[in-house]
């Protein structure tokens, strides 16, 4: 018997590998076609080298891997698992004896050194891939377009130049009613022109970073120097041949070195983003500590003329009031207010109580502004932190959840698989995306907007196994303690 189980469990880990392979390559192309939609504007008509494309396109699979692969164990197991209970195999295993968790144990097994695997890989590989793929991204971004001409079309993507050609002559390269305009440059003694020609070609350097332009029966009109700003001096001269050279070197893209950028949650490991947490939590400690230590208690001076001098504009306001040395003093629930001689020292020494309330007013709102920013912060980081293994750790869920639906349905194929794959991977990425809004807002905990999915499908495959493997029903509950 032990050699069947045996056989039976290898089995059923062979029939994972086709559904699993098929399905994490699907996810895989639909990610990256997703990934070049979203992207191919900022990639098409800038002349890049077609390796700068491919690794653009390698390092941004790494996070794809990462999402694909709970995608695809959970179809693998709605396949598996619901070919082997449609074939019968699970009732004569059954017949046999045999548990069927002990059929779900070593995919168990799989899913768990796969999730190990992806959590090094999100820890250790994405980031970097991340850093990587962004400052390409920031490469391509500063890169000018490529030298790119088009009929009746102005093209100034040369500094100092301006082309219109009316005609362009595809198969051999030739060029028809050119304008160019040559705007001037004191530094390179270049006056500002007017080049036309009746037609021309182009020609680039083998390494591509010159270009140069031969123009035929044409001419030139070149302004000189002013004699005064009303009069220019212009002069037209005639060619049969001309020729100008531009140098393309700042269309050639150049590529920065990444390790140079700095970092964001997406390219650190979690190591490096617990140090910034510490490092977030001891400055907000500091400020908090700071604040509550600073003597914010208001003592009126013991010489009135002290107030006096520090309220000389509010004697002139008051004056202008009507409000005259010689007046009485108000009498006020105050006892500091009653202190004083006069009611223009009183209106002093409220003057100056108010100016200190909002000074504290003011430090209390930039200590919140300051705590809320590092919050925000360290909330933003430990999501980072908690997804790198949340999302491995789905793997073993999506066992648990796919497992026992396959069993219970008795359908293997595609569509089935397909169907309530769609519906618990909905709802996984739905909660992912809305938990980490929820984080960076401050409204829940990162744990809990990362691991709240889940924990809620792992107590319903949890159920699922238990309700597949043993006579276990939650009505059981109910019914004996009504007897």
């Amino acid at each position: 018997m032990k050699l069947i189980f045996n056989k039976l469990q290898r089995d059923v880990l062979r029939r994972h590998i086709g559904p699993f392979v098929f399905c994490f390559l699907t996810v895989m192309f639909l990610l990256l076609m997703q990934f070049l939609m979203l992207h191919i504007d900022k990639l098409v008509g800038k002349g890049l080298p077609l390796g700068i494309i491919i690794e653009l396109i390698i390092t941004n699979l790494a996070y794809m891997v990462v999402l694909a692969a709970p995608m695809a164990t959970l179809v693998a197991c709605l396949m598996a698992f619901g070919k082997f209970s449609e074939l019968n195999e699970l009732t004569a295993m059954r017949a046999a004896g045999v548990n069927p968790f002990h059929v779900i144990k070593p995919v168990l097994i799989s899913a768990f050194f796969l999730c190990i695997f992806l959590g090094w890989f999100s820890n250790y590989v994405l980031p970097d891939a991340n850093q990587r793929a962004r400052s390409l991204f920031i490469d391509i971004r500063t890169k000018k377009p490529g030298f790119d001409l088009k009929p009746n079309e102005f093209y100034d993507g040369i500094e100092g130049y301006i082309f219109l050609v009316k005609n362009i002559n595809n198969e051999t390269d030739s060029l028809y009613n050119v304008t160019l305009i040559q705007k001037p440059d004191s530094d390179k003694n270049r006056k500002e022109a007017v080049i036309k020609a009746d037609r021309g070609y182009l020609e680039s350097s083998a390494d591509g970073q010159l270009l140069t332009l031969y123009l035929f029966d044409g001419s030139t009109l070149r302004n000189l120097t002013r004699t005064s700003s009303y009069d220019p001096v212009t002069e037209e001269t005639h060619f049969d041949r001309y020729r100008i050279s531009f140098d393309l070197s700042d269309l050639s893209f150049s590529r920065s070195n990444p390790d140079q950028r700095t970092r964001n949650d997406r390219t650190m490991s979690a190591e490096a983003m617990l140090a910034v947490v510490d490092s977030l939590r001891i400055e907000r400690e500091s400020h908090i500590e700071e604040s509550f230590n600073q003597d914010n208690s208001f003592t009126p001076p013991a010489d009135t003329t002290e107030i006096t001098r520090q309220t000389y504009q509010l004697q002139v306001s008051s004056n202008r009031t009507g409000v005259a040395d010689t007046v009485d003093k108000v009498k006020s629930e105050y006892l500091a207010v009653n202190l004083m001689k006069n009611r223009k020292n009183q209106l002093g020494l409220a003057e100056m109580a108010i100016s200190d309330l909002r000074k504290y007013k003011s430090n209390v709102e930039n200590l919140k502004t300051n705590v809320s920013w590092r919050d925000s912060r360290i909330s933003r980081y430990l999501v980072e932190v908690h997804k790198k293994f949340s999302i491995p750790f789905a793997c073993l869920i999506f066992v648990l959840i796919g497992a026992p639906i396959g069993m219970f349905t008795k359908k293997g194929n595609i569509g089935y698989a397909a169907l309530f794959g769609t519906g618990f991977l909905t709802f996984y990425w739905i909660s992912l995306i809305q938990g980490e809004k929820m984080a960076d807002r401050l409204f829940i905990t990162p744990f809990w907007a990362m691991w709240f999915s889940n924990i809620i499908l792992g107590i319903i495959g949890t159920y699922l196994v238990v309700r597949l493997c043993t006579s276990f029903k939650i009505s059981n509950l109910w019914k004996k303690s009504d007897s």
